[in-house]
């Protein structure tokens, strides 16, 4: 599997890039950020998912690991193909996207062009369901005891990125002694605190 893309950048389009890395050039459908991060250079890099299937073979692009873990968990869901998953990574950056899983933000999800109800409903249910089980497999949240609800979502969006429970939990915390205050803010600082 093809999982990082690093090369001279022959052509970019706003959804897709040709990237030549020893003698290939390989075409990568992109997220929107992934996009932006190539735009202007003549060289980049892209966190990759190659999808083998009957009517073909299709390479995506992600701007960062996060991002390329949320595709992964988004194309679990069901009715969430490939081209759906990056269409999503597209219209909302994985801050924002986070924060709607983790607040169950419908209309948010629906905002995305081709996203329906019943699949943003859908995918609520089951990545909040696998944060839900993370927890129950025995990864216990550290000694930063909260009832603020805005505390569990900003939690409950790291974990759904990829992060354990306690990590989630500290970075959550710092953000806050740092100033954030709502989800989104939250979980920005403590990616960036987290070094993402």
């Amino acid at each position: 599997m093809i999982g990082y893309l690093s090369g001279k950048i022959k052509n970019l389009t706003a959804d897709s890039a040709i990237i030549v890395a020893g003698g290939v050039g390989y075409e990568v459908l992109l997220s929107g950020a992934a996009a932006s991060s190539l735009s202007g250079k003549t060289e980049g890099e892209v966190y990759t998912y190659l999808k083998v299937a009957d009517d073909g073979v299709s390479l995506f692009g992600f701007v960062s690991p996060e991002e390329k873990n949320m595709f992964l968990q988004l194309i679990t869901v069901s009715g969430v193909g490939p081209k759906m998953g990056i269409a999503v990574l597209s219209q909302m950056d994985v801050n924002r996207l986070a924060a709607a899983i983790a607040t169950s933000d419908i209309k948010a999800l629906t905002a995305v062009k081709g996203l329906g109800k019943k699949t943003a409903e859908r995918i609520v249910l089951e990545l909040r369901e696998k944060v839900g089980a993370i927890e129950q497999n025995g990864v216990q949240a550290s000694a930063v005891a909260s009832d603020n609800v805005g505390n569990d979502d900003a939690i409950v969006a790291l974990m759904t990125l990829g992060f354990t429970r306690a990590e989630s939990a500290k970075a959550v915390e710092k953000a806050q002694l740092s100033g954030a205050t709502t989800v989104e803010e939250i979980i920005r600082l403590a990616l960036m605190s987290m070094g993402r």
